[in-house]
């Protein structure tokens, strides 16, 4: 059964502008792995997160390297969530999460389904 389902658009040029224009943001944001990424692989993940947050109901006190965008071998993207964020997914019963993730045309984008 579906629990929640997310979805998040980001400007990618916006996005680099934001990260530059404010210190510390990226570190804020993203855990040390993904902050290694290019800036439209970055907006996507930061797309991931808000999905995320919307399909668990966007409840408050959520920290953003509770949830990390990771890759298997194959290069299909994975949540990996712990502490405040796997708190409420367990509160609501999820079992299983799917992501997906793009980025063209100066945009990207992510989808997150949530299953029992």
């Amino acid at each position: 059964m579906i629990i929640g389902v997310g979805i998040d658009v980001v400007d990618i040029a916006r996005f680099g502008e934001s990260l530059n224009r404010t210190p510390g943001l990226s570190a804020r944001l993203f855990t040390p792995a993904e902050a290694t990424r290019p800036l439209a692989s970055l907006a996507a993940r930061f797309a991931a997160k808000e999905a995320l947050a919307k399909a668990l109901g966007a409840p408050e006190g959520m920290h953003w390297h509770d949830a990390e965008v990771v890759s298997e071998e194959s290069g299909r993207p994975l949540l990996e969530m712990r502490g405040s964020v796997l708190a409420r997914a367990e509160d609501l019963g999820v079992a299983s999460v799917h992501l997906s993730l793009s980025h063209d045309a100066g945009i990207a984008s992510a989808v997150v389904v949530l299953e029992s």
